[in-house]
């Protein structure tokens, strides 16, 4: 199929990703648009991993409250040079990651950071709620299973959709950074205070 040039921006506006990555991904999936997203995904999930073990001892701390000030969030945000620190690809990854945090309110950064009682604790009341609704023992297992994704997906910060564009997660988000600017970059952590809680 042919790959046109409005095929090719309408790819770079949605993933920013370079045009002839664009246009590859679109040759790769033929034409499909949504294949090609993914294609580019996996390439920058590639370029990533090889730039994930490198030390990322620069960055920033940086802070935002939200309008009437009930809502403010700190967070530190890591990459390997104070050049990069620096670049508007860095800084609006950072505003975005602060905007999210301040509406998405993550309890964990990584579902990792979820204590184990708490895990479980979720884990047995997703099985009750299968028994009670009626469902047999093999089958509640696997609703406990697709109700924990829920779960992350609602209090993990690397889980959630990312709140400017809900096809990503936050993950994804960070990837794709990584993917544009060439380092390494981490999360390393964050807060957020509401008034009153």
């Amino acid at each position: 199929m042919a790959v046109t040039a409005a095929d090719v921006k309408s790819l770079r506006e949605r993933t920013q990703a370079g045009m002839l990555d664009c246009k590859k991904a679109l040759v790769a999936s033929d034409g499909d648009i949504e294949k090609a997203i993914e294609w580019l995904r996996e390439k920058g999930l590639s370029k990533v991993a090889k730039k994930a073990g490198r030390d990322a001892n620069e960055g920033v701390v940086s802070s935002y409250v939200h309008q009437g000030g009930r809502v403010g969030v700190l967070v530190e945000v890591n990459c390997e040079t104070d050049f990069v620190a620096r670049s508007e690809d860095f800084q609006a990854f950072v505003h975005d990651l602060m905007l999210h945090i301040t509406m998405a309110d993550p309890l964990y950064k990584t579902v990792e950071d979820i204590p184990a009682a708490d895990l479980d604790k979720e884990k047995e009341r997703f099985k009750k709620m299968a028994m009670d609704e009626g469902k047999p023992e093999h089958i509640a297992e696997k609703i406990v299973a697709g109700r924990l994704e829920k779960f992350y997906s609602e209090t993990v910060l690397m889980k959630q959709p990312f709140i400017k564009d809900e096809d990503m997660t936050v993950l994804d988000l960070l990837n794709a950074t990584i993917a544009k600017i060439g380092e390494n970059m981490v999360i390393q952590r964050y807060a957020r205070y509401e008034l009153g809680k």
